[in-house]
C-alpha cells in the first residue's frame, strides 16, 4: 500500500512507532517513515504534505495548521515516553535523551522545571547505552521494550507526571499540514485513514507483530487514545504557557483547521 506510486497525490510522514498505527493503516498516499526530529525536518523544508510531528514543532513554529479532531495523546500513564532513573529526580544533573522527540524533551524539562531541576541534556549515544545511565529519556518502541526488559531503574512516565501536576490529558503528536496549500482532499484522507484505525483496531491488536497481543490490547485500550477535543486542546495551552514559563520559546498560538 505504502510504496511510491505516481498517482499518488500526497507525502505524507509517520512516525514507525506502534502508537502510529491507528491512524496511518488507511492512507492510501505515500508514507515517509521517520523519527518525530526528522519529520519536522522535512515538513520544515517543504518535503512533505503533512506529518504526524511532535506538539512542539508547531507550538514552536508558526508556520502550520493542525488537523482538529486528530492526536496522539495519554490521560495518565502513556508507557511509552518515560524517564528511567538510578538516582532520586532530586539528585539529577544530566539526562542521556533519545533525540528522536522534540516533545518528550521539552516536557520532560518543563516537569523537572516544575520541581526547581534543570539538568542537562545530552543525547544517547546508541540504546544499547540505556542501561548504564544514571537518568535516560526513551520514547516509543524503545521506551516499551526497555520497560518490559529487566532492568535497575525507576520509571517517571511523563503521561503520569503531567496527569498528575495539571488534571489534564498530554498530547505528544498532531498532524501538521502545510498552511497555505489547498490541502481539503488531504485532511478527508486523513480523516478517512483514522476512521479505519478505529474501526479495525481488534484487527490491528491481533495481527501487529510489536510485542505481544496482551500487550497491544493494554496499551491501545489504557495508556494511548487519538481524539484531540476540548480537554485536549486545554492541556496543548497548559504545555504553550509552560513552555513560555520556562524560557523554551517563542511559543505560538496554534491553529486548528477542520
Amino acid at each position: 500500500m505504502n510504496s511510491f506510486d505516481a498517482t499518488k497525490k500526497f507525502r505524507i510522514g509517520s512516525v514507525p512507532y506502534l502508537n502510529a498505527v491507528p491512524l496511518t493503516r488507511g492512507i492510501e498516499s505515500e508514507i515517509i517513515f521517520a523519527t518525530p526530529a526528522k519529520l519536522a525536518e522535512l515538513l520544515r523544508r517543504d518535503e512533505l504534505d503533512a506529518a504526524l510531528v511532535s506538539i512542539t514543532e508547531v507550538l514552536l513554529n508558526d508556520r502550520y495548521d493542525i488537523l482538529d479532531g486528530i492526536a496522539i495523546a495519554s490521560l495518565g500513564e502513556v508507557f511509552s515516553v518515560l524517564l528511567a532513573h538510578k538516582k532520586p529526580l532530586e539528585e539529577v544533573t544530566e539526562i542521556f535523551c533519545d533525540t528522536a522527540s522534540l516533545t518528550s524533551v521539552n516536557l520532560l524539562r518543563v516537569l523537572l522545571a516544575e520541581r526547581g531541576l534543570k539538568p542537562e541534556f545530552k543525547p544517547l549515544e546508541n540504546y544499547e547505552a540505556a542501561p548504564k545511565k544514571d537518568f535516560v529519556l526513551l520514547i516509543g518502541d524503545r521506551a516499551i521494550e526497555f520497560q518490559r526488559a529487566p532492568h535497575a531503574h525507576e520509571i517517571f512516565d511523563l503521561g503520569v507526571a503531567w496527569t498528575e501536576m495539571t488534571n489534564l490529558p498530554f498530547v505528544y503528536a498532531v498532524w501538521a499540514l502545510r498552511r497555505g496549500v489547498e490541502n481539503s482532499e488531504l485532511r478527508a484522507e486523513l480523516r478517512s485513514s483514522k476512521r479505519f484505525g478505529m474501526e479495525t483496531l481488534d484487527q490491528i491488536i491481533a495481527t501487529r507483530e510489536e510485542f505481544d497481543e496482551d500487550f497491544r490490547r493494554d496499551y491501545f485500550d489504557w495508556h494511548i487514545h487519538f481524539h484531540l477535543g476540548e480537554d485536549e486542546k486545554r492541556a496543548i495551552a497548559k504545555f504553550s504557557e509552560l513552555l513560555r514559563k520556562h524560557g523554551l520559546g517563542p511559543v505560538f498560538e496554534p491553529k486548528f483547521v477542520a
